[in-house]
């Protein structure tokens, strides 16, 4: 998509300013994947929510994070890859293709990810990870920067994976525990940048942007495919049940909720990304919180389609306090990541998610007492409300310009 689909020579595997693009079709082959992994995530979890067990409940809370981190921080990591890379490489599209299936076969094993199946999902995801930097790796020979950072990652990569299957071996709260520790370990060690002891930190960075709009525009896709997953399973669900006013109203609700999530986002950060991305005195900085920023509205995005489908199923009667915490607490999520897009996009602290985060924790306790569709009610009012601000803050004026923070 506005390049040539010539395979690109191996001397020019990486990609310059120059080469600025949209999306190939593999990428969005490869989001494809993601959609089907995100179901299968709300779907997993929805179940233990729904349990009559306080202890199965409170553990879908952490398998939510078990399950979702992983697949968006493989879809992340491809991301960077091919926005660094030239995708027209065949090495380049062979490790797309590639990461697409194992994301294809990690959300298969979702089902039974706390069962003997289960272990599937994190040896694939070890695979990769390990694999994908030591076949770029001799590609590289004339890029030691770049390889040197790509030899930290594998090592790295290697550390966690130990932990990870420690967890595929293992079974129950062992292996969230385990996992759990092992993805920590993996969004830590990117953050600083995979330290090795000894060793000075290497020139390149892994979040740096050769392309100042395609990483911005893949971005917004991944908002948007999260968003789409939300509509997806609760439309899913819907049709499957009976339409009653209760159900009808929670299908309107999580629809209105989605739609706001998406205002609230483009307006007017995600909008202006790019712009402020290219403006950035230090790209890799700037890559690296819109990085963070994004999986903190995306895992947001999926909590609250988990919430969406517990008031489907029971929109009435007690509201027990894990479905509160999915309800409102995906909201939350959503808009403290949109404050750190906010920060550096804008260079500003984002008062107005502040103050939506701080409605959604004073309405929980009264909401205790009420049924689960008026929590989402008041969990939609509230992004409303942010929305409006939104809209009134922008109202008579000139769209306003990014002031990226570095």
């Amino acid at each position: 998509m506005g390049r040539s689909s010539e395979p690109a020579p191996t001397g020019s595997i990486l990609l310059g300013e120059e080469d600025s693009r949209q999306a190939s079709f593999l990428e969005l082959f490869f989001d494809l994947a993601l959609v089907f992994a995100l179901t299968g995530v709300v779907s997993r979890i929805v179940p233990d929510l729904l349990s009559d067990s306080v202890m199965m409940r409170w553990r879908a809370l952490l398998e939510t994070v078990v399950l979702a981190l992983p697949l968006l921080w493989l879809w992340t990591t491809t991301a960077y890859i091919t926005s660094r890379f030239d995708y027209r490489n065949r090495w380049i599209q062979l490790l797309v293709l590639v990461s697409a299936f194992g994301l294809l076969v990690m959300t298969t094993s979702v089902p039974y990810e706390f069962e003997a199946r289960g272990a599937a999902f994190a040896v694939v995801y070890v695979v990769l990870h390990v694999g994908r930097p030591l076949v770029l790796r001799p590609l590289l020979r004339k890029h030691e920067a770049i390889r040197a950072l790509y030899t930290r990652l594998a090592i790295w990569a290697g550390v966690s994976g130990v932990i990870w299957l420690a967890g595929a071996v293992a079974r129950g709260n062992y292996r969230i525990a385990l996992w759990l520790i092992a993805i920590t370990v993996d969004l830590v060690v990117a953050r600083v940048r995979w330290p090795i002891p000894g060793r000075r930190r290497p020139q390149a960075s892994a979040w740096a942007m050769a392309s100042t709009r395609h990483l911005p525009e893949r971005y917004q896709q991944l908002l948007l495919i999260a968003l789409g997953e939300t509509v997806l399973s609760i439309g899913l669900t819907y049709a499957k049940d009976s339409a009653t006013p209760a159900a009808t109203t929670a299908l309107v609700i999580t629809f209105l909720t989605s739609v706001l999530m998406w205002r609230i986002y483009f307006y007017r950060a995600g909008e202006v990304l790019a712009e402020a991305v290219e403006m950035a005195s230090n790209r890799a900085v700037v890559g690296g919180i819109v990085g963070v920023a994004h999986l903190l509205m995306v895992l947001g995005i999926t909590a609250t389609a988990a919430g969406a489908e517990v008031v489907l199923a029971h929109p009435s009667g007690h509201t027990v306090p894990a479905w509160l915490f999915v309800i409102l607490g995906g909201p939350a999520i959503f808009l403290f990541g949109r404050s750190r897009l906010e920060r550096v996009v804008f260079d500003r602290l984002a008062v107005r998610r502040f103050v939506g985060i701080g409605a959604l924790v004073l309405l929980a306790p009264p909401l205790f007492f009420a049924p689960p569709l008026l929590a989402t009610i008041a969990a939609a009012v509230v992004l409303l409300g942010v929305a409006v601000a939104d809209a009134r803050r922008a109202a008579g004026r000139p769209p306003e310009a990014p002031s990226p923070s570095a």
